[in-house]
C-alpha cells in the first residue's frame, strides 16, 4: 500500500488533522470482519497516545471482529493496570463504559509459554545481513497473540536510536514483542557495531535483521509511525511498516537531530521522569555523546532514578559498564552472560580501547541520580550528589564548552560533518 500522511519541519500537525490522517490511512486497510491486534509502545516513549488509541479506535471498533491493544514491552517492566489504563488516557470507568471488548494487555518477553517460534534466519544470511558481524543462526521467537489476530498494526512513535538507527517500523516487533533470542542478538550486533555509527542511520545493518525477522510473521502488518515533538505530532505516516518507518524517519532526522558547530566539555543531561531506572534513562548519554568532547563528561541528572534496572540490574552490577573492547577481549570470561546486558553496558560507557588490562574510555560518564556512589563506583560509573547540581547553571554556556540538555533522551546531538560510515 501507498503511505498516507503528512509532516511539517516547523510546528505540529493539528488533532484533527492527526485524526483525519488515521481515519485516511486506516480506510485502505482490510478492517471488515478481521481481527486486528495494535502494538504500542510503553510510557518510556514521547507519543500522545490517547490521541492515536481514540482516532484508531473510532476506525476499527464499527468494522473489526476484535480490536485489541498489545504493549511493546521488550525487556522492559510489565506496566500495572492502573499504568496501562492511563497510557491510553482512561480510568476504570470511562474504559468500562466506553472500550471493555479492548482488551490491553502487555508483552511477556521471558515467558516460554508465551511465545511461538516462527523460523530461523540462517547463519550465512545472518553473516550478510550484519555485515560480517554475526555468523550464527537466529530463531526468531514473537508472542504468540499475534496468532489470534488477522492483522498487526503497529501504532508508535520515530526517533534516533541507539541500537537500530532510528526507532519505529519493525521494531515493535524486534524487540517490542519478541522473545529473548533475537532481542539479545539484535541488541548485541548493535553493540559491535557501536552507537556511535548507528544512531541517527535508517538504513543500518540491525535495521535489517530486523526487517528479515519480520517477513517471518504470518500476518498482515501495518503501521502508523509518527514524529513526536514537545508542541505535539510533526508528522503521521501509514503504511507497511517498512515504507511507514522510511517517511517517518525522514521526518525525525530533520526534528530530532541538532548539528552543533562544535564539542563540548561538560554536557548534563536532565533526564524527564519517564525516565526511571538506567536502562531508558542512559539515552541521555547516547543522544549526546556524539558532542562530547575527547576526555569530557556528560552527566546524567535524574534525581528521581533510583535503579539501574529492574529487569537487568543484577547482571549490570555483577558485569559493570565498560567499553566494548573489554568484553570482546576477555570473551571466554564474559560471553555466558545476556548479551542484551553487555550490549547496555557498553553503549552507556561509550567509545574507548581496552589495552593490557587498561581501560581508557573516550569520555567520563557521571550519575547524578538517587543511586548511591558506592553503586556508582561498583559498576564504573562516576557520581555526583544530585543536590550540588542546580541545572540553571548550566544554561547559556555554550561557549563556554558546557552544554545543558533541558528534556534529554529524545534529540540527537551531533557535530556537523559527523555521520560515520557503516
Amino acid at each position: 500500500m501507498d503511505v498516507i500522511g503528512r509532516g511539517v519541519s516547523v510546528g505540529v500537525l493539528p488533532e484533527a488533522e492527526v485524526e483525519s490522517i488515521v481515519a485516511e490511512g486506516l480506510a485502505r486497510l482490510p478492517i471488515a470482519g478481521q481481527r486486528v491486534l495494535v502494538i504500542v509502545p510503553d510510557g518510556t516513549r514521547s507519543i500522545p497516545l490517547p490521541l492515536f488509541f481514540r482516532a484508531i479506535m473510532c476506525q476499527l471498533r464499527p468494522k473489526a471482529a476484535a480490536a485489541d491493544v498489545l504493549v511493546a514491552l521488550g525487556t522492559h517492566p510489565l506496566m500495572s493496570r492502573e499504568a496501562l489504563l492511563a497510557h491510553v488516557g482512561l480510568t476504570e470507568e470511562s474504559y468500562a463504559a466506553e472500550y471493555a471488548d479492548v482488551k490491553l494487555m502487555n508483552h511477556a518477553w521471558n515467558n516460554p509459554e508465551a511465545l511461538v517460534t516462527l523460523g530461523t534466519i540462517p547463519a550465512d544470511e545472518m553473516a550478510e545481513l550484519s555485515g560480517g558481524r554475526l555468523h550464527q543462526a537466529a530463531p526468531v521467537r514473537m508472542n504468540k497473540l499475534i496468532l489470534d489476530y488477522d492483522l498487526l498494526l503497529i501504532c508508535g512513535p520515530v526517533f534516533p536510536h541507539e541500537v537500530a538507527g532510528f526507532s519505529g517500523g519493525n521494531k515493535y516487533f524486534f524487540p517490542g514483542i519478541a522473545g529473548p533470542d533475537i532481542i539479545h542478538m539484535t541488541h548485541w550486533l548493535g553493540a559491535l557495531i557501536t552507537s556511535s555509527v548507528l544512531i541517527g542511520n535508517a538504513d543500518t545493518p540491525v535495521r535489517r535483521v530486523m526487517n528479515r525477522a519480520a517477513t517471518l510473521i504470518p500476518r498482515q502488518r501495518a503501521a502508523v509511525c509518527s514524529v513526536t515533538v514537545p508542541g505535539g505530532v510533526a508528522g503521521v505516516f501509514i503504511g507497511t511498516p517498512e515504507d511507514a518507518f522510511q517517511s517517518a524517519s525522514a521526518l525525525s532526522a530533520e526534528r530530532h537531530i541538532r548539528w552543533t558547530d562544535r564539542t563540548y566539555a561538560q554536557v548534563l543531561s536532565v533526564l524527564p521522569r519517564m525516565y526511571d531506572e538506567i536502562w531508558v534513562g542512559s539515552k541521555g548519554m547516547y543522544k549526546t555523546e556524539p558532542v562530547v568532547a575527547d576526555g569530557g563528561e556528560v552527566i546524567l541528572y535524574a534525581p528521581h532514578i533510583h535503579e539501574i534496572s529492574v529487569v537487568h540490574g543484577a547482571v549490570i552490577r555483577e558485569i559493570g559498564y565498560h567499553v566494548l573492547d573489554f568484553f570482546t577481549k576477555q570473551w571466554d570470561k564474559y560471553k555466558r552472560y545476556p548479551l542484551g546486558a553487555v550490549a547496555h553496558s557498553t553503549h552507556v560507557k561509550g567509545l574507548g580501547t581496552y589495552e593490557n588490562g587498561i581501560e581508557c574510555p573516550r569520555i567520563q560518564v557521571t550519575l547524578a541520580t538517587g543511586i548511591p556512589a558506592d553503586v556508582c563506583r561498583e559498576v564504573n560509573l562516576g557520581y555526583r550528589d544530585p543536590a550540588s547540581i542546580n541545572p540553571d547553571d548550566y544554561a547559556n554556556r555554550e561557549d563556554e564548552g558546557i552544554l545543558l540538555v533541558p528534556h534529554a533522551g529524545e534529540t540527537l546531538y551531533r557535530p556537523k560533518a559527523s555521520l560515520l560510515a557503516l
